[in-house]
Order: C-alpha cells, then sequence, then structure tokens
C-alpha cells in the first residue's frame, strides 16, 4: 500500500473533501498545486487528519505501514460531520484496522468522541420568598412565612442520531435558613425522557416537563407517560400518563396535613394550538384535560397558607374534567397581552381559574443587559390550577402580579416579583415578595 496519495484519496472520500479547492498555501512541497491528490492532500492535512514528516514533505510513494493507517482513521473517526454513506464507510475502515486502532488507544478515543455528544447544561439558583397573610384572629396582623432555597440542577442531552435525544434534570436542593432540605426530595430526579423530533411531529417518552399552552395557569409540573405532537401552524398534542399529586400546587400550600395528595392521577389529554408569526400576530387554542384518582373524592378540609383558600374535593367523583381556552397577541415581537381561562366541570367549588398578562421583552442569559417586565391579574382556582404555576402568585387567591428580570452578566439573570390579592374563598389579605438569581452554565 503507497503512503497516503491512495490512502489519502480514500480518506477524503471519509470527509468529503476529494473535489474541494484550496486557496490556502501549500502545505507539503513534494505535492505541487497541479498533482492529482492535491486537493485531497491540503484538505487531510487542513483537518489535521495527516501531517506529512519533519522537512514538509509528504513522501507519497512511501510504503505506508497498517500502524500509519490505522492513526489517519483515528482521526477521521474522530470528525462529527460527516455523512451516513461516509460514517458507514469510517465503520469499514474502523473494523479493519481494529487492532492497530486499540493498540493506539482509539476505543478510549472514540468513548471520548461519544461524550462529546453529551451536553450539560445546568444552574446555580437562589429564590427568597416573603408570603404574607392576614390572619383571621389578629385585626391588623399577618402571619409571614420565608424561604431560602438554594437549588443546584443538572440537564444533560445526549445525542442519540439525528432524531432522537435523550434528556434528564436532577435537582439538588438546600434551604438556607435552616441548612437543610426537604426529606426525600433533597436530591430527585425530576426529568428522564426520550425525545424525538422529526417534520412536523415530535414525541417525548418517559418523565418530562408538563407545561401547557395557558402558559402555567393549569399545568406548570412534570408527568410520566407519552406525549406527542403533530401539525406546523395548527399543532395537536396528545398526553396519557401520570402526575405526582404530592407535587402539585395545591399540595405544596398546604400548612393542614398532604395525606390526601399522597396519591398519583392518570391523565389524558389534547390540545389544539395555533400560532404562525409570519401570518398572524394572533394566536391560540383550546385544551382539554382528564384526571382520575381516588384522591379527588370528598372533601380535605386541609388549610392553604394559613387560611388564603380551602383545598376541598369536587364531590363524590373520583375524576376532574379541565377544558381551557388561551389567547395572544403579538404587539411587535418584543411586547404581548395573553389571557387564558380554565373550569374543573367535576368540581363544585374553586373550579375556574384565569389570567391576563401583559409581557414586554425579557431577561435573555447570553446577552448582557438585557431586560424584561410584566404585569398581570390572576384568579387561581385550587381545583383548577391543581399543578398551576405559583412564585409569587398562591394558588386559591386572586390579585395583581408584577415583575421584572435583569441580565446584570451573562449567564447570569436575576429576576424580581410582587402579588398583592385576597383567598378567593377566605377574602383574607395576601402578598408576597419573591426574588430569584440565577447562575447558567
Amino acid at each position: 500500500m503507497k503512503k497516503t496519495l491512495v490512502s489519502a484519496l480514500t480518506t477524503a472520500l471519509v470527509i468529503g473533501a476529494a473535489s474541494t479547492t484550496f486557496a490556502a498555501s501549500n502545505p507539503f512541497s513534494d505535492v505541487p498545486a497541479d498533482h492529482w491528490a492535491y486537493d485531497a492532500v491540503t484538505q487531510l492535512a487542513a483537518d489535521g487528519v495527516i501531517e506529512g514528516y519533519g522537512d514538509s514533505t509528504f513522501q507519497g510513494n512511501k510504503n505506508i505501514t497498517r500502524y500509519e493507517m490505522a492513526q489517519m482513521v483515528a482521526k477521521a473517526m474522530a470528525k462529527t460531520d460527516v455523512s451516513a454513506a461516509d460514517k458507514a464507510l469510517i465503520d469499514k475502515l474502523a473494523a479493519e484496522f481494529s487492532d492497530e486502532l486499540n493498540n493506539l488507544g482509539v476505543r478510549v478515543s472514540n468513548l471520548e468522541k461519544h461524550s462529546d455528544m453529551v451536553k450539560w447544561n445546568g444552574k446555580l439558583r437562589y429564590t427568597y420568598s416573603s408570603k404574607r397573610v392576614e390572619d383571621e384572629a389578629k385585626d391588623d396582623s399577618k402571619d409571614k412565612t420565608n424561604k431560602d432555597e438554594l437549588l443546584f440542577r443538572l440537564e444533560p442531552t445526549a445525542e442519540v442520531n439525528d432524531h432522537w435525544n435523550v434528556k434528564a434534570r436532577l435537582d439538588a436542593k438546600t434551604y438556607l435558613d435552616s441548612d437543610s432540605g426537604n426529606g426525600s426530595d433533597d436530591v430527585k430526579l425530576k426529568r428522564a425522557y426520550a425525545e424525538g423530533n422529526y417534520k412536523n411531529f415530535s414525541t417525548q417518552l418517559g418523565k418530562f416537563g408538563l407545561y401547557t399552552p395557558e402558559e402555567g395557569l393549569v399545568f406548570d409540573d412534570e408527568m410520566s407517560g407519552a406525549k406527542v405532537t403533530f401539525g406546523k401552524d395548527l399543532k395537536a398534542s396528545l398526553y396519557a400518563g401520570r402526575l405526582d399529586l404530592s407535587d402539585s400546587a395545591t399540595a405544596k400550600n398546604m400548612t393542614g396535613g398532604s395525606a390526601h395528595y399522597d396519591d398519583t392521577a392518570n391523565m389524558q389529554g389534547i390540545t389544539l394550538q395555533y400560532s404562525n408569526p409570519a401570518a398572524s400576530k394572533l394566536s391560540g387554542g383550546a385544551a382539554y384535560y382528564h384526571l382520575n384518582s381516588d384522591s379527588f373524592k370528598g372533601s380535605t378540609d386541609n388549610k392553604i397558607n394559613s387560611g388564603v383558600a380551602y383545598a376541598k374535593g369536587a364531590n363524590d367523583e373520583d375524576t376532574a374534567n379541565i377544558w381551557s381556552l388561551n389567547a395572544a397577541y403579538n404587539f411587535d415581537g418584543i411586547s404581548k397581552l395573553s389571557a387564558a381561562y380554565a373550569n374543573n366541570t367535576s368540581a363544585d367549588n374553586l373550579n375556574h381559574s384565569w389570567q391576563a398578562l401583559y409581557n414586554y421583552k425579557g431577561a435573555q442569559a447570553e446577552n448582557k443587559g438585557t431586560w424584561g417586565a410584566y404585569a398581570g391579574y390572576r384568579y387561581l382556582g385550587t381545583n383548577a390550577s391543581l399543578f398551576g404555576t405559583q412564585d409569587a402568585q398562591i394558588v386559591g387567591a386572586k390579585g395583581w402580579e408584577v415583575g421584572a428580570n435583569y441580565t446584570p452578566f451573562k449567564n447570569v439573570v436575576a429576576t424580581a416579583k410582587y402579588f398583592n390579592g385576597k383567598g378567593i374563598e377566605s377574602d383574607r389579605d395576601a402578598e408576597t415578595l419573591w426574588g430569584r438569581v440565577e447562575f447558567q452554565f
């Protein structure tokens, strides 16, 4: 086998460079520009697949050893931007020179190459909240609950092939006021799922984030099961799986015990959502969700947030049937007005929720100095917003919420929110100061 004039062409096919013309200077004195292998040799040198000799020669007529060929194959294996056909050729070459590659330690190198397909993102997040609720027994006084939470999150993404990825989320929490976690939830695998993306079709399988189009009015949590989405401008999403009721917004707020919410609920749902920014500033959709659990039966009579609301069950039914509508108008690409409504037709009380929000701009973690602000009114019925978003806002309460975020440094985002309102049933005054700083990586 000749040195690399033959093997260079073989490897050039691997990296798709055999017909490329270069303006760069000739890397080898013994391969003139009019040589039949000039393009391939120059490309291979530029890509680091071949190096030549210390005297700036290529010595293309010199016999090549299997060890030298294995070195070139190893370097070709490290490339990522190759076609399926070229990848097949690399695999054949790797099989042929497997012993030599093993001696070169390419098994380790290959594992390192595949590890590059796993991307790690994460954040360190500090959250402070101070909730103040009117005390029923004391005039003009409020019960105050403060929380200092520190969260460390890792989110790996592993590429399986051109269409599939595997993703996960691992959260570790501690509370700075007591320097302790929350029992078994100190370190928790929050998500682990496979995600497939095709043209006008996508799917998620496993335990994944559940944030439906109502912008956190009904669901802002995780579910275990499957989700499929198909369509282009008009998209339909189908959901089927289970939700942990002990992790619901209602259960998280309980001060009188949460035994009634230690069950899981089966959930099936469908959402229809239209959005085409190029054709219309309007977007919107509708949804229906069916949940089934013994936890929905009867009345829990457990207090929420020291009397802001009471978590009462639907009736004797073990189901929750929630339908919702949402709409948004994007004014100029930087400001948006949105609204949503949801109703649990199986519940007798606290059975509906609605919100109207105005968003202006928004902080971008990658761009220092960017910022955003929002204002809105939210009415969160406990039995309609079982898994609803509640940062400053309290499920079971109604009122105004304002907030802003800012990026003082790249990948550092600060957010502040303030809520002022009343319990829907108790009519007690409630307010929340809420702040968060995130260091993203």
